[in-house]
């Protein structure tokens, strides 16, 4: 008998459902393994004595959104990525948690799953905590495998997800053979989704992606890859009201999680138009690319955009400039503005941007150069002389606009 408690789980299994059986008799309650990205891998099925949090995620095949938040913030789940010990995890109501252990499953540094068992009649004693740890240290051999066939499956998915955003796919009846070999659903409508991070994203900063993605139950992520320091997303629009809103919620949560949980910062979220042809995803990589493209450029009055759609003339910058280089055309007034400001040590073209900018509103420009109403007033009098600008005239103000842009898009 004492061979048995001392070693319960020596003797090999077929699978982890079964593994999940043997743990749940030796301890004598309700288990469930998860992979490190809280999916379901097997539970115990014998016992019937459960929690709501339980049955949402055997229902789901993985554990609800809210209930990791939750784990993350009363620090269970910071606590498993640590340690190889048993931890405890009083109930939480308003979750549908009742009391618990966890244990995390390790391989050397990497953490491949956990062990969650449920305390419904009994409390777990400091022999069935020792147990718990050698079903952990036993179970490590079948994540291994599960772990390496994912990440072949995977390798398949992301040449794939490049063949599209490169254009190296063209006929939709090949895109859709590919999904459907892949065992994918493409979605009816779609939009690719890129965050930039401040540098090359690492393999340990993957794993930390990977982890919110693959927890993240607000949005249906269908393929995803890294480049350099850009993390790209196809995600489905399928039968959502407001696809965009959708998008921006999602963005933010994303970049909020990375920097509460891992302290990644000064990552910038772009998305592209909604599509329903997949032989347009190549279009729509691009029209992210340009969207980050301008946000440099233009970081403060494109701040708040984070979508192709409301880039509204930045889009038209590349056509704007061609034109311009093949007519070599000079915009006279912001010539000669430009001229009086390097001979005065002025700041004119500055004060009509700004005054541009901020819509001919007096006050909201002068707050934004820090001068009296007064002062611009007189500027913009000054400007009118030099440069023979017209304030009433719109389309003279639209095309003094649109220079000034592309000339700070140049470098000018």
């Amino acid at each position: 008998m004492s061979s048995i408690i001392n070693d319960p789980f020596k003797s090999a299994f077929d699978s982890l459902d079964e593994f999940a059986d043997i743990i749940s008799q030796v301890l004598q309650c309700p288990i469930t393994i998860e992979d490190a990205n809280h999916r379901l891998l097997a539970y115990s099925t014998h016992d019937e004595r459960t929690d709501p949090a339980r049955i949402s995620t055997i229902i789901g095949r993985r554990v609800p959104e809210k209930v990791i938040n939750q784990l993350w913030k009363e620090g269970t789940i910071p606590a498993l990525l640590k340690t190889n010990q048993p931890i405890r995890v009083e109930s939480m109501d308003d979750i549908g948690l009742s009391n618990r252990v966890a244990i995390s499953i390790w391989k050397q540094d990497e953490v491949l799953g956990f062990i969650w068992a449920l305390e419904i009649d009994k409390s777990l004693t400091e022999n069935d905590f020792t147990l718990l740890k050698k079903a952990a240290d036993a179970a490590k051999n079948k994540l291994l495998q599960l772990q390496t066939r994912k990440n072949k499956k995977e390798e398949r998915f992301q040449e794939f997800f490049w063949k599209l955003l490169t254009g190296h796919l063209t006929l939709e009846k090949e895109i859709i053979e590919n999904f459907h070999s892949l065992q994918i659903t493409p979605a009816a409508s779609f939009a690719i989704l890129v965050f930039q991070f401040q540098e090359n994203i690492s393999g340990k900063v993957e794993q930390f992606i990977s982890y919110i993605l693959k927890t993240s139950q607000r949005l249906k992520i269908i393929l995803h890859t890294i480049d350099c320091n850009h993390l790209i997303l196809l995600v489905s629009a399928n039968n959502i009201e407001n696809p965009f809103n959708e998008l921006e919620q999602f963005s933010h949560t994303f970049v909020s999680k990375m920097n509460d949980r891992y302290s990644i910062k000064n990552i910038s979220p772009v998305y592209s138009s909604i599509y329903d042809d997949y032989q347009k995803i190549g279009k729509a990589y691009q029209e992210t690319l340009k969207v980050l493209t301008i946000k440099e450029k233009f970081p403060l009055e494109t701040e708040n955009i984070f979508n192709y759609q409301k880039l509204g003339i930045y889009q038209l910058f590349d056509i704007l400039l061609e034109k311009r280089k093949s007519e070599e055309y000079v915009n006279y007034s912001l010539k000669m503005l430009h001229e009086y400001d390097r001979k005065h040590n002025s700041n004119l073209v500055e004060t009509l941007e700004v005054f541009l900018n901020k819509d001919n509103n007096i006050n909201d420009a002068a707050r934004e150069l820090n001068v009296h109403a007064n002062t611009l007033n007189y500027r913009l009098k000054r400007i009118a002389e030099i440069g023979e600008v017209n304030f009433k005239d719109p389309n003279q103000k639209m095309i003094l606009y649109l220079d000034l842009k592309l000339e700070k898009y140049l470098g000018v």
